[in-house]
């Protein structure tokens, strides 16, 4: 039986935004099994921003992709806790589809890290280098 080690999550360019100078970040989720292995567990999230790329950082996304990966905010009829139950069931459900039984409370105590991915660092360091090495107001 597989063991989880940690939840990843890898931010990237979204390549299906319309205007390239603004910041928009496709974001998905994965699980980091001890044997090596791992499993998509979520695929469809990111955001886009009225920001430009020469005022991100590479901690601003860290945490909006952290932030974005869920649990989502509650809704009018549940509270916080509620909807982070209903979250963590969800992800073990689609783990458990894939014949791994890797429960709710487990998921919620693993680590998890954020990875940018090169594309999305590489284009970080393009708008730092198009400022001269300077971001303003940082």
């Amino acid at each position: 039986m597989a063991s989880a080690s940690k939840l990843v999550t890898v931010a990237d360019l979204d390549y299906s935004s319309a205007d390239k100078s603004r910041v928009s970040v496709a974001a998905r989720l994965g699980l980091l099994l001890e044997d090596g292995g791992s499993v998509l567990l979520l695929d469809n999230r990111g955001w886009s921003t009225s920001q430009h790329w020469a005022d991100a950082s590479v901690d601003d996304i860290e945490k909006r992709a952290f932030d974005v990966m869920g649990p989502d905010a509650p809704t009018e009829d549940q509270d916080k806790e509620e909807m982070a139950t209903e979250y963590w069931e969800f992800l073990s459900e689609i783990l458990e589809q894939q014949d791994l039984d890797i429960g709710p409370a487990e998921l919620r105590e693993l680590p998890h890290e954020v990875r940018l991915s090169h594309r999305l660092l590489k284009r970080l360091d393009a708008a730092l280098d198009d400022l001269g090495g300077m971001r303003p107001g940082r």
